[in-house]
């Protein structure tokens, strides 16, 4: 996209950005609606070899997105302009630059619908195609080429897919694909009037990709690679009444990709899922088992960083954590193969019972067990080979994350609530970061709420991880001050009481002795509206960021940070 073009849509997007929601009134049955949103994200960085934020190029760093729709019945449009020239720590250095990467004309009809541009999209539980945005992570691997959407008969809908991938300001690769959801339920009325509902599925992608470097087996031989990588699933999910099960099986074929422990191997790769649950007036009940093997799936096979080029999704089972050190060893999902299993048991007990008391309590049992597959090695697993073979149900030998955690939740007062959970887990650190064998800790979380008055709440966390591993135990406090309509205070610190060695450029400095670091950080946030801004001062330490099993590594910084968002 030439400059011109670029900073023309830069310039719509930012107009339409301060703007605020609208109708534009076209005839008297044709309306078109006006939406979009402002994200923006500055770092003002200080240097601290104490806990290892490196040197700094730039005085302020930036991740800035904004982009508008225009939504109508029959088209839908929308641009988006990304400002990363000088992008927060921890993206790739291919992240940085900007322009207008996405942008989309959509016509719709009563029962098809076509999309020219860029767009996203997810085949069943997107084990061979998903495609998404995720800002904290630096992931945006949308197509760009063209979707049909069609329902042509009740209980039908299909997809046709083919697009480039996005990788960052490129695109590469070409992937095409179809699927077919069929509604069994709408075909039988009997099936409706019982509450009965049964969808099967099916999908296919191919990835054509055309490998310019030469990757050699060995000194002798040259790797020939496949262009077109296929990859297959069927599912079929039931649902009657609180009960659900869910069955999914996917495929791909040959697919060499660069892999630490076996790169370029020709091994075919299997992903199989099965999930139930049960839920019936304050009880719930989740069950699920997975087993996935060779199912690294990329736009790019030499690409040694998974997630600027990944095609699918493996999500993980294990539960998505928000407080600060129960999330401080997340599980990342290991595509080169795993068992995975989580059971979830919730609870709550009535009001003005025994156990529920005036108000209720609710309780959540939470399991996880993650480990890998049995792998016998054929050929030495040496690339142009396939590798290894795995049977089916045997299990590796090597746990790679485990977890049991209760949390509870009590109203005390009509104006006091609290949030307790105690976790035992499992983290082997090796396999999710490359060193640090397998840690076992203790984690005990304690949230109050308390509402002063109808304008201000206080709220507190404490926090407190035990373990004889890695860097020791570590406590974590936060204090948080509502003041209703506008304005919240906040203020945490994370405190590591085992001496650590100085850093620098993140490697250990022994020539500077030790010391105990308090990660400290204040804020203030500023809400009217669709607007919400946030100024902060403090410290965050090095660790692993992770959202569904998909991590990325975030490095140490300390500074003045401002966030503005604002949605019309």
């Amino acid at each position: 996209m030439n400059k011109k073009l670029t900073l023309a849509l830069a310039a719509l997007t930012l107009s339409a950005a301060t703007a605020s929601a609208q109708t534009i009134k076209v005839t008297k049955d044709y309306d078109v609606q006006i939406t979009g949103s402002l994200q923006t994200d500055f770092l003002v960085p200080q240097e601290d070899n104490k806990i290892g934020t490196g040197t700094y190029d730039d005085k302020v760093l930036n991740n800035t997105y904004a982009e508008v729709h225009a939504l109508s019945k029959y088209v839908d449009a929308g641009v988006r302009l990304e400002y990363l020239d000088h992008p927060l720590p921890g993206f790739d250095k291919d992240f940085k630059g900007w322009g207008v990467p996405f942008y989309y004309i959509k016509g719709k009809l009563k029962n098809a619908e076509l999309t020219l541009g860029n767009f996203y999209e997810q085949f069943g539980s997107g084990f061979i195609l998903r495609t998404y945005e995720e800002r904290s992570l630096g992931i945006d691997n949308s197509l760009l080429g063209g979707r049909v959407m069609v329902r042509p008969f009740k209980g039908v809908q299909a997809k046709v897919i083919v697009g480039t991938q996005r990788r960052y300001w490129d695109t590469q690769s070409l992937i095409g694909g179809a699927d077919l959801e069929l509604s069994v339920s709408e075909w039988s009325q009997k099936m409706q009037q019982s509450g009965t509902n049964l969808t099967l599925g099916a999908s296919w992608v191919v990835n054509h990709q055309h490998q310019k470097e030469d990757v050699f087996a060995d000194a002798t031989h040259k790797l020939r690679f496949v262009e077109n990588t296929n990859a297959f699933d069927v599912r079929a999910n039931f649902q009657k009444g609180g009960f659900s099960v869910l069955g999914e099986y996917a495929q791909k074929t040959e697919d060499p990709t660069f892999d630490g422990k076996f790169p370029y191997i020709y091994r075919k790769g299997y992903v199989t899922m099965l999930s139930t649950s049960y839920s019936q007036s304050g009880m719930s009940i989740l069950l699920q088992a997975k087993r996935s093997d060779n199912m690294n799936f990329r736009s790019c096979r030499t690409e040694t960083s998974a997630t600027a080029s990944t095609i699918n999704h493996l999500p993980a089972f294990a539960m998505q954590q928000t407080y600060a050190l129960a999330s401080l060893y997340s599980y990342g999902t290991q595509p080169n193969g795993e068992w995975a299993y989580q059971a979830e048991f919730g609870y709550k007990f009535k009001r003005k019972t025994f156990l529920g008391g005036k108000y209720g309590t609710s309780v959540k049992l939470n399991f996880s067990h993650i480990r890998s597959i049995d792998k016998k090695i054929h050929d030495g697993g040496k690339p142009g080979t396939d590798g290894y073979g795995s049977p089916f149900w045997k299990q590796g030998d090597e746990l790679y994350y485990q977890d049991i955690n209760v949390q509870l939740e009590k109203k005390i007062t009509k104006d006091f609530k609290l949030n307790l959970m105690y976790m035992n887990q499992f983290y082997n650190k090796t396999v999710a970061e490359g060193h640090g064998g397998t840690i076992h800790s203790d984690i005990y979380i304690a949230e109050a709420k308390y509402r002063i008055n109808k304008k201000l709440t206080l709220r507190g966390e404490a926090q407190y991880l035990h373990t004889d591993k890695d860097q020791g135990d570590w406590y974590f406090g936060l204090l948080e001050l509502s003041f209703l309509p506008h304005f919240m205070f906040t203020i945490s610190d994370q405190y590591n009481g085992n001496e650590h060695y100085y850093t620098s450029l993140g490697a250990e400095d022994k020539s500077k002795g030790t010391h105990k670091e308090h990660y400290i950080n204040g804020s203030v946030t500023f809400t009217h509206g669709a607007h919400r801004l946030q100024v902060g001062y403090g410290k965050t330490r090095a660790g692993y960021n992770c959202s569904g099993g998909v991590c990325r590594y975030v490095p140490a910084s300390k500074g003045v940070t401002v966030s503005y968002n604002y949605n019309f």
